[in-house]
C-alpha cells in the first residue's frame, strides 16, 4: 500500500518508520521544509527505542502536498489537532477524488472539524476515519533522529459517513484498532484530555519557575493532580453514556494502550499506575505555557469536549473549571478560538439529530 503521511513531527516520524518496516511504502510530507532536511539529506529517517536502532528508507519526502499525494492509496495525517482544519482546507483544493483519510489521532472532535472545513470548498465524497490515541508514544531528537518509546497495543478507530474504506485500510495498519460506531467515541476517548489538563492547571507555577525541568507523567503527577483527573475522567464517561458509549476509564484505557503496565493494581491509585508505565517516564514537563498541552489540550480537548457536554445536557463542572482556568493563563492569544460547535459544524445539532447524522448511510 501507498501510504501519504502528513506531518513530520513525532507522530509522523514514528508512523514513517513503523510502517515501512511493515512493508509499507511511505511518501512523507510536512509544512516546514527546515524540518526535512535532514530526513532529505538521509534519504529516510533513523530510529531509536522500542522498534530497534535503524534507518527506515522512505520513498518520498517533500513539502510538495500535491505530490505526496498523487498517487497515495491512503493519506494518514499526524499532525498537531489545532492544525486539522488547516489541512482540510488544503485538501480539498484538490478539485478530484482523494483516497481514503485517516486522522492518526482525531483528538475530540478533530474528524468533525476536518470534514466541515473540506466540505466548504470540496463537494466530492470524502472517505474519513479516525483513532483515539497517537498510535505511538515519541520524541523527535535533533538531527531528525526519532525516539520511539511506545507503540500502542490498542486504539479505538471510527468513521464519518461513507468513511468504510478509510476505516478498513487503518485496520490494516494497524490492526490492534476496535472499531466504534462513531466519532464522538474516539472523541471522548481521547486520554490526552483527561491526562494533560490537570497536571498543566495545577503544576503551572512549576512549569513557569523550572521551565518544565522535571518529569511531568512521574514528579508532576501527585496525589492531588490524580483526584483531579479522576473526577475529570469521571465527566468524561458521563458524557460518553448520554451518548450511549461504554467506554473503558482512563486506568483501563491507558492499560489496554500499553501505557500503563499490565500488572498494575488500580487499587493504589491512578497516579501509581501512571508513573508505572515506561513509554511516558522520562517525558518531560511543558517548557512553558505556550507549549501543546495548554493549547491542543485545552481549546482542541476540553472546548470541544465541554461542546459535546452541552449538546447532551451533561454537567461538567471540574472540565469547565479547568477551561475557565486556562483562558485566564494563556488564551484566546493567537490560538484564535479552538474547536467549537461551529468549527465542528454542529452548533445547531441536538444530542438526537448528531447521533442520526453520524449513522446516516454509515
Amino acid at each position: 500500500m501507498n501510504i501519504s503521511i502528513l506531518g513530520s513531527g513525532n507522530g509522523g516520524l514514528a508512523a514513517a518508520v513503523d510502517l515501512t518496516l511493515q512493508g509499507f511504502h511511505i511518501r512523507l510530507w510536512s509544512r516546514t521544509a527546515s524540518t526535512l532536511i535532514p530526513i532529505i539529506e538521509k534519504k529516510g529517517v533513523e530510529y531509536r527505542g522500542v522498534l530497534g536502532n535503524g534507518f527506515a528508507p522512505l520513498d518520498m519526502i517533500s513539502t510538495d502536498l500535491e505530490k505526496v499525494v498523487d498517487g497515495a492509496e491512503l493519506i494518514m495525517i499526524c499532525l498537531p489537532t489545532l492544525a486539522l482544519a488547516d489541512i482540510g482546507q488544503k485538501l480539498s483544493q484538490f478539485k478530484r477524488q482523494l483516497p481514503p483519510v485517516f486522522l492518526n489521532p482525531g483528538h475530540t472532535g478533530g474528524a468533525l472539524e476536518f470534514m466541515a472545513n473540506f466540505k466548504k470548498e470540496n463537494q466530492n465524497p470524502l472517505s474519513l476515519a479516525e483513532c483515539s490515541t497517537l498510535t505511538y508514544v515519541a520524541r523527535k531528537q535533533p538531527g531528525g533522529i526519532i525516539n520511539i518509546s511506545g507503540v500502542a497495543r490498542h486504539v479505538w478507530i471510527a468513521a464519518l459517513p461513507g468513511g468504510r474504506q478509510a476505516l478498513e485500510s487503518a485496520q490494516t495498519i494497524y490492526p490492534f484498532s476496535k472499531e466504534l460506531k462513531d466519532v464522538i467515541g474516539t472523541g471522548l476517548a481521547n486520554v490526552n484530555m483527561v491526562l494533560h489538563p490537570p497536571g498543566a492547571i495545577l503544576g503551572a507555577s512549576w512549569i513557569e519557575s523550572t521551565k518544565g525541568d522535571f518529569t511531568f507523567y512521574v514528579e508532576g503527577l501527585t496525589k492531588g493532580v490524580s483526584k483531579i483527573m479522576d473526577a475529570l475522567d469521571n465527566e468524561r464517561l458521563s458524557v460518553a453514556g448520554a451518548y450511549d458509549h461504554d467506554l473503558p476509564d482512563l486506568f483501563h484505557e491507558m492499560q489496554m494502550i500499553g501505557t500503563i503496565e499490565k500488572d498494575a493494581d488500580p487499587l493504589e491509585g491512578l497516579d501509581s499506575a501512571i508513573k508505572s508505565g515506561k513509554a511516558n517516564r522520562y517525558i518531560q514537563a511543558p517548557h512553558s505555557l505556550d507549549h501543546r498541552y495548554y493549547k491542543e489540550d485545552f481549546w482542541y480537548g476540553i472546548q470541544p469536549f465541554l461542546a459535546l457536554a452541552d449538546i447532551a445536557n451533561v454537567d461538567v463542572p471540574i472540565a469547565q473549571s479547568l477551561m475557565n482556568i486556562a483562558k485566564g493563563l494563556t488564551g484566546p492569544v493567537e490560538i484564535i478560538d479552538g474547536r467549537t460547535k461551529s468549527s465542528m459544524g454542529i452548533d445547531t445539532f441536538t444530542r438526537d439529530q448528531l447521533l442520526n447524522y453520524l449513522i446516516m448511510n454509515h
